[in-house]
């Protein structure tokens, strides 16, 4: 068996915080806008157990990558753990399936944002991946030209993103309503269970942060650190907006939640933020993925599971732009063959209730 290569370290490698805003870019996907109202359509006001146990799950997965990325880190991540159980064959296999899946994955979640953005102004499938392809070049660009840039970025997308989901619950908790608490679990444990279906995915993105393990300055200390912290803020946010979807909104949370609580602190003017969220959601979760899908990549060549040119010398001095272009690359096909986007808008919803609205009525005869 192979021992397994770490990258050569950097100097002045990543901060506990850029790492924190990384992993949560990872974790805190573009699901918070709309699956907190499909989880309560499936649990009534019992999806906030669903919640619940899903953050308990995630406990000891995210201190067992923290625990394996600070005893191993390095940019093979996952693939590195693999090889250390079970050999290289399985190494190879999973390492490949990571690292090619992400740029088929990549224009599914820039068209998320590219949707919101052409429903705004009125607009077509040509504005949809007008967006969806300049969300990719811009994470590419990014990633470009290193992990310090792309973690600057990403400390600010979260922090914005932060503020906002917490802007949006605190300004609509007032409008809650015990009413809207009961009864409690109208679709019994059945519900809870389809509900835990459908959030599971918003829990997901641990994996690929153990591909960034190397690039930490201190990653014995930082990698928990980051990871507690990640779980943290997740739980508050999660929790949060899952409370108010149910306490205020109540039965009929509409498609996008988010967008209706900000609504009801703000008025309607602050719908269009929603749209911002989307994009920096997009942005923040495309951008922790490539920058990840580049160090895998670069040490799926080390390891020779990936052409030799991804070993290349800049690879093994520490430069993934050999491999940062192969996921990029790969979603333009994807998102020229991708359909138009159907995932719900608030603004699309809205618009379609103004046709109805101004719908002539038939001529008497």
């Amino acid at each position: 068996m192979t021992a397994p290569t770490s990258p050569t370290a950097l100097p002045a490698g990543i901060s506990v915080v850029q790492g924190t805003a990384l992993t949560l870019g990872a974790v805190l996907g573009t699901g918070v806008i709309s699956l907190p109202a499909l989880a309560a359509a499936k649990a009534g006001p019992a999806s906030l157990l669903a919640w619940g146990a899903l953050l308990v799950v995630s406990v000891p997965l995210a201190a067992t990558f923290a625990a394996l990325g600070a005893r191993h880190p390095g940019g093979g991540g996952v693939t590195t753990y693999a090889r250390l159980a079970f050999g290289d064959s399985v190494a190879t296999a999973l390492g490949c399936a990571f690292y090619l899946t992400i740029g088929i994955g990549a224009p599914v979640a820039a068209g998320f944002a590219g949707a919101y953005v052409a429903d705004e102004l009125g607009r077509g499938r040509g504005t949809t991946l007008l967006v969806a392809a300049a969300i990719i070049a811009i994470v590419t660009t990014l990633n470009w030209f290193g992990i310090r840039l792309s973690a600057r970025v990403q400390l600010a997308i979260a922090v914005i993103l932060a503020a906002v989901l917490a802007v949006t619950v605190l300004i609509a908790l007032p409008h809650a309503r015990s009413a809207n608490l009961h009864p409690f679990d109208p679709h019994g444990f059945h519900g809870v269970l389809a509900a835990v279906g459908a959030l599971v995915w918003a829990f997901a993105g641990w994996e690929i942060m153990a591909s960034v393990t190397g690039e930490y300055e201190h990653p014995t200390r930082d990698i928990p650190r980051a990871a507690a912290a990640t779980l943290a803020i997740v739980a508050v946010l999660y929790l949060g907006v899952a409370f108010a979807t149910t306490a205020v909104l109540g039965d009929h949370p509409g498609q996008a939640p988010l967008s209706a609580l900000l609504v009801t602190g703000v008025g309607e003017v602050a719908r269009p933020i929603m749209t911002v969220v989307a994009l920096l959601l997009t942005v923040g979760t495309m951008n922790s993925y490539f920058a990840g899908a580049a160090r895998l990549g670069a040490a799926l060549g080390r390891e020779r599971s990936l052409p030799s040119w991804a070993a290349s010398a800049r690879c093994r001095a520490g430069s993934t732009r050999p491999v940062s272009r192969v996921a990029p690359c790969s979603s333009w096909p994807s998102l020229a063959s991708a359909p138009s986007p159907s995932w719900p808008c608030p603004a699309r919803a809205r618009r379609r209730r103004c046709w109805r609205r101004q719908e002539p009525s038939p001529s008497p005869t």
